[in-house]
Formats: C-alpha cells, structure tokens, sequence
C-alpha cells in the first residue's frame, strides 16, 4: 500500500470513529438505561404483587388484632358462593398507575407505625375514625371504584334483591350516589355511627374523639351478621332501662316452661259475629321491636332507611315488607336497638287477619300460635303483667295524624317512653309537677304524637335526650289537634281480664272501659283466636269512624308471654277498608 493510500485509509477510519462514537454511545445508553428501567419495573411490579395479599396486610399485629378480626365476622370474608374479597380488593386500585401511587401513600402509614403513631391497638383506636375518614374521602372521589370491581349497577338483579335493598339501589341512582354513601362499615366497625348525621364524613380531617377498645369478640358483635345468630346470655340484674317497673330483678332461670294456662271466658261478640269460614284472610308478620323509636327512624345512622322516609316518604313496608322475621331475629335476640332482650323471645308472631262488617260493626278476627313462656330476667318472677298473658291492640288513623300512612304505630313511639333509652326518670317526672300530671306520668311516659309537643329532639346530639316528652303544648292547642281529629285511634283487649277497651293516642294515651268494643275466643290446641268488634261510627271524641269508600291505615300489637310496655310484637302499616279490594285488609260485608 501506497503511503498516500494509507494515510487516505487513516483519514477515513478517523473521519467515521469521531462521527460514529456519539451514536454508538447514546445506543449502548440507551440500552443499558431501558435494561435498569426494566430492572427497576420488574422490581417494583414485584414489590407491589407481594404487598397485594391478605397475608403482608395483617403481618402487623395491630391491624391482626383489630380489623382483621372484625372483617372475619362479615360477607366479604366467607359467604354462601365463596367469593372472598381480601384487602387489597378493597383498598388497593388496580390501573397500575393509581396502583402505584397508592402503595406510594402507604409508604406514610407505615412510616407511622415506626414512628409509633399507631403501633398499638390502642393508638390506632385513637386514630381509627380519623383514617377511615381519610378511606371514606378517597372512595368518594373514585366513585366508590373498588367496589365497582365486583359490584355495578349493570350486573344488579333486582328481582334477586331483598325489597329494601332494590329499593335503596333505586333511590341511589336517582341521587347519583356512590357506595360508600350507604355502605360504610360493611367490612369493619361501624365508626361513623359516632359522627352525627349533618357531619361531613368526607372531609378527612382527623377527629379528636377516642374510641372505646375493644375486644375481637366485642368488635365482632358490632355487625349484623346475615346467618343466624346464638342466643346471647343477659345479665341477671335489670338495666337502667327497666327502672319505671320499680320491681326487683330476679336471676335468669334460663329454662322454658309450657304454657298451661288459657284465657278466661269473655264477653261474645254481638250476634254472634261472622262465619269466618267463608271470609278470605290475610298472612301478617308482626315482628319485635325493640327500642326502635320514631326518632331512631328519622335518624340515619341508626335507620339506614330514613333517607326514604325523610325524602320521599316512603311507607315501613315499601322496604321492610317479607323481611319482619328477619328483623324480628336480629332485634330480639338484642343484636341491634335493644339493650334489655329477653333470652328466648320469639322474634316473630305470623297472625292470620281476617275482617268483615254488618253496616253497623266492623269485625276482627285473629289467630296466631301460641308459644312457651320465656322468663323476662329482669322482673321479679318473670312475667310483666302477670294477669295477662296475652294483650291485642289495634290502631287506626284516618290519614289526619302526620306520617302515619307511612311508619304506622310509630308515630306514637318515642325514644323517651318507657323502657326507651332516654325515659325520664322518677325524680324528673316528679320534678315536672303539673305537667306530669296532664300527662298522667305516675308510671312513665306513654304514647304520644310530635304534633302535641313544641319540640322533638331527633338526633340526640351533644348527648340531649331524644323525643318531647316533656315540650307539651298548651291545652288549647292540644283541644284543637283533637277536634280536628289529628289522633290515633285504639282499641285494645286485655284477654286474662276479659276485659275490651277503646281510646286514643294523642298527647298521651287515653284509655275508657265504655267503649263500645268486645271480644271473645281465647287459647285452644296451640293456637290463640280472637274476634274484636267495634262500632263503624265513633259516637265520642278520640274515634275514627270507618266509612265505605275510605281507607284507613291501621297497626297491629300482640303482647304475648305476659309482656308489657314495648316488649310486643308489632306490625308495618297496612290499609284496611269496607268492600275495597285494594285494601290491604278487606273488610266484606257480611
């Protein structure tokens, strides 16, 4: 090779290594840059799969020993299909970018489980309702997305859901709410019963106020399991709740004894009544209570259904009708809204209703089988009312007492009546003076209608005692409501007496013994049957007077097992009517 051809050779190799390098090393850059890249997403998508399990979510004692515990007693856990939805279904998202900023805001939380912020069960109670509003800000700002994961409106059944709930999902859609609007605490303690209704859930702002702690069982307890439940044990001695019987408490006997007696002989109906062989009945659930007052209604935390009532009006039994055996269970076995059950309480009565009328009487007839005597512990011997074993009452309304056509019988329950949570006791009935004795108060306040009192206290808050026993109008007032008919009427059978009575419900209860009402049947092979008749037209002030044409909205109460006050067995509101085959209850002519 020629020198000028070698060094031509030289220039060339020296031209295309300066021009090529820069290339050459953005490539091998680039390349080792994707392969880190790669490194470092396989890292974190690794990361972030091995934290996404139930197992690394309760590694930590405190969230063990707490709301996993709790989470263990709800549908989310087990269930009838098997489908679990752990922890990470719930509150991690999964588009991997939300994914990841979420995993990045926990990297905070256990920040302070280090720091100690929350590194005791105690701790975190303190802290619980301030972090679950903080869960509650950011599921209403994603519109509820993990639940939607499992649950959207378009794969909702409604004919497969219980009545309440299709009902709840419609009014949900119609208000363009999201699931946690309604279902919080579907998965852990239901803390926001502590914040009042008006409160804002979804500010996120920490709260000061410390929950109790509780134990795994008492945290259990906490939730409205849908299988059955055990019978709870109740303490021997009497709650406050029961204070206006002024009885001593008697020990729980906790046995069952047949029922050996049967009602006395009573006064027959006129005429005889009915061939009720040919006149077509009813099935009607009437189920326990409990301390369900109107006021726990109206009050949402409590009542999950007082959207509907407070915004639409809706009837009790537009949600509740099919399922009074449910709530009876749940109610009477003093897993929700009764502080003082009774072990072994029958939760339900099905009563068959069958009604008829001559032009001049209408005429009731029931029946419903009997049940063993089960012992209330908390009075002395066991039976409340001891000369009655069984009491039949039956309200109506004439659509002139307020909300009646939608809660029934109980717009005359209030959360301070007797053995209410906020009865008043004997000292502040005595202290009322004259106002007790309007009243009739001697043994604790009865029923009443809000349109008598100045005020009624609904929600209860800074610890005020609810209803308005105690904010009676003036007389005048009250005279007016009366005469304007603004009152339920009652009729009422006390059958261990043989004895009927009628009266009304209107600042109080008032009863009379010349009423106009008989009765007649008692208990035969297992079963109660009992005819009440009453006049069609109401000769007194107090009474309703059923006309062809109409229809009136009645509630029915059994006292069974010697019970008395609001350990009865109730019904929804039903309408009744003369020949009106729209009537809930007929009432055919005879």
């Amino acid at each position: 090779m020629t020198v000028d051809k070698f060094r031509h050779f030289l220039t060339n190799r020296l031209v295309k290594s300066i021009i090529m390098s820069p290339v050459r090393s953005t490539l091998i850059g680039a390349g080792a840059f994707f392969a880190i890249g790669i490194v470092c997403w396989a890292g974190l998508n690794v990361a972030i799969e091995s934290t996404d399990n139930l197992e690394f979510c309760i590694s930590c004692h405190v969230m063990e020993s707490t709301v996993y515990q709790e989470y263990k007693k709800t549908p989310h856990y087990q269930n009838r299909t098997g489908v679990q939805a752990t922890c990470p279904d719930c509150h991690v998202p999964r588009p991997w970018l939300d994914r990841a900023l979420r995993k990045l805001r926990a990297s905070n939380e256990i920040l302070h489980w280090m720091l100690g912020s929350i590194d005791t069960p105690e701790k975190f109670e303190a802290k619980r309702l301030t972090l679950a509003k903080h869960v509650w800000k950011s599921m209403k700002e994603t519109d509820s997305r993990e639940c939607r994961n499992c649950h959207t409106w378009q794969a909702m059944k409604g004919e497969k859901q219980q009545r309440r709930a299709r009902k709840q999902h419609e009014l949900a859609l119609v208000d363009n709410l999201t699931c946690i609007d309604c279902h919080k605490g579907v998965a852990h303690r239901a803390v926001h019963k502590l914040l009042d209704d008006d409160e804002d859930f979804y500010d996120g702002k920490p709260d000061p106020r410390k929950l109790e702690v509780l134990t795994a069982a008492e945290l259990a307890a906490e939730f409205a399991v849908e299988e059955p439940v055990a019978e709870k044990e109740t303490p021997a001695a009497a709650p406050a709740a029961a204070a206006p019987m002024a009885e001593p408490p008697a020990p729980e006997t906790g046995g069952k004894a047949e029922v050996a007696e049967s009602a006395p002989a009573s006064a027959p109906s006129p005429g005889g009544g009915p061939a009720w062989g040919n006149i077509p009945g009813r099935d009607i659930v009437l189920f326990y209570p409990g301390q369900t007052s109107m006021e726990w209604i109206l009050k949402g935390s409590d009542h999950g259904g007082a959207r509907a009532i407070k915004k639409l009006g809706d009837p009790c039994a537009e949600c509740h009708e099919d399922e009074q055996d449910k709530m009876g269970r749940i109610l009477a076995s003093g897993e929700k809204a009764e502080a003082t059950p009774i072990p072994g309480k029958r939760g339900h009565i099905e009563v068959n209703v069958k009604a008829a009328h001559d032009g001049e009487n209408l005429y009731m007839h029931f029946q419903w089988p009997g049940t063993e005597h089960t012992p209330a512990p908390f009075v002395d011997g066991g039976k409340m009312d001891p000369d009655n074993q069984v009491k039949l009452a039956v309200m109506f309304d004439d659509g002139k007492v307020d909300a009646a056509d939608s809660a029934g019988c109980w717009v005359t329950c209030h959360h301070d009546s007797r053995y209410m949570p906020d009865h008043p006791d004997a000292a502040a009935v005595t202290a009322a003076g004259d106002l007790a004795k309007r009243l009739g108060a001697a043994d604790g306040i009865t029923k009443y209608l809000k349109e008598t009192r100045s005020e009624i206290e609904i929600k209860g808050n800074d610890d005020k005692p609810r209803g308005g026993w105690d904010k009676l109008k003036p007389a005048s007032e009250i005279e007016e409501l009366k005469g304007a008919g603004a009152f339920m009427d009652l009729m009422r059978v006390k059958i261990g007496e043989g004895k009927s009575e009628s009266g009304s419900v209107l600042a109080q209860r008032a009863m009379s013994g010349d009423s106009g009402v008989t009765f007649s049947g008692g208990f035969a092979d297992g079963v109660w049957t009992v005819t009440v008749t009453r006049p069609l037209k109401a000769d007194k002030p107090g009474g309703v007077t059923i006309e062809p044409g109409k229809l009136y909205t009645v509630g029915i109460a059994i006292h069974d097992d010697y019970t008395l006050a609001r350990f009865h067995h109730v019904s929804l509101e039903y309408s009744l009517g003369l020949d009106n085959e729209e009537a809930g209850i007929n009432a055919v002519k005879m």
